[in-house]
């Protein structure tokens, strides 16, 4: 299908982006890559009257060591997360799951910024940054705040976001034990979103594509606190979960992947620790 008419602004840097925003409110969306937000143009799911393309912010795509953490422009591409060296010392979960995502075209197009705030609990990302415990950092007219990414999902396609604010960082906390991690996903194609995923560092364990968003798998994690056994904590990853019931899989379906895919990332997870 065609997207319905829309205006098309080019923001030079983020206060311009910032002013076309409070310009045009709630009938303008920002473009990053584009990958999340096109299809749903094209499907008619998303209609905005104004797209302010923010791919000439140069300044919001890099990767730097900040001591404790690691701070992502939030228009990195998921080419450049996952071949970052930084990342791939100190974070190597967010490295090596970037370079899971769809196929290189994407890749090399798609940034992480625009995944994490589309918010798809099917996208890979936003689940392993929520088993990281990243910070999101935003920037609006009121200035610049943190939001702690268990605060962020609000719902399907929904965040904290004000409308006037642009999410600008991601900063992840370098891991206690870097080497602790896994990221598992079952699709039907390697460049279909995940009919469920899971993403493990140390003993936080998230889901993708198991409720209307990215999920802390609290069982689990209760589970491994206490002592159990890889296989007999996975047994708990359905648990406070609402997965969907689609074509594509039914929710038995997913919460059997999910009690495997658990498994499976914190076996690997285990061994690498």
């Amino acid at each position: 299908m065609i997207p319905t008419p829309f205006t098309y602004k080019r923001a030079g840097s983020a206060a311009e982006a910032l002013e076309l925003v409070a310009e045009y409110g709630d009938d303008a969306k920002f473009l990053a890559g584009g990958h999340s937000l096109l299809p749903l143009m094209k499907l008619r799911l998303a209609a905005p009257e104004v797209i302010i393309d923010l791919s000439g912010l140069r300044d919001l795509s890099y990767v730097t060591d900040q001591g404790t953490y690691v701070a992502v422009g939030a228009l990195t591409r998921h080419h450049d997360v996952e071949h970052s060296d930084v990342l791939a010392r100190d974070v190597p979960l967010l490295a090596h799951a970037a370079g899971q995502v769809g196929d290189p075209q994407i890749r090399h197009r798609g940034t992480i910024g625009g995944s994490i705030a589309h918010a798809d609990p099917a996208s890979d990302l936003p689940a392993v940054l929520l088993a990281l415990d990243a910070t999101l950092v935003a920037q609006g007219s009121g200035g610049t705040r943190e939001i702690p990414i268990g605060e962020f999902f609000q719902g399907l396609f929904e965040t904290s976001l004000e409308p006037d604010e642009l999410l600008t960082e991601i900063r992840v906390p370098k891991p206690a034990s870097a080497g602790a991690w896994s990221f598992q996903k079952f699709s039907q194609r390697a460049i279909d979103w995940a009919i469920v995923g899971c993403a493990v560092q140390g003993g936080n364990v998230a889901l993708v594509n198991m409720g209307g968003t990215p999920l802390r798998a609290a069982g689990v994690e209760a589970a491994l606190a206490d002592g159990a056994a890889p296989s007999d904590a996975a047994a708990h990853a359905a648990e406070g979960t609402s997965a969907a019931d689609d074509i594509r899989a039914t929710r038995a379906y997913r919460e059997h992947l999910a009690r495997v895919l658990v498994s499976r990332a914190l076996t690997e997870a285990s061994s690498r620790a």
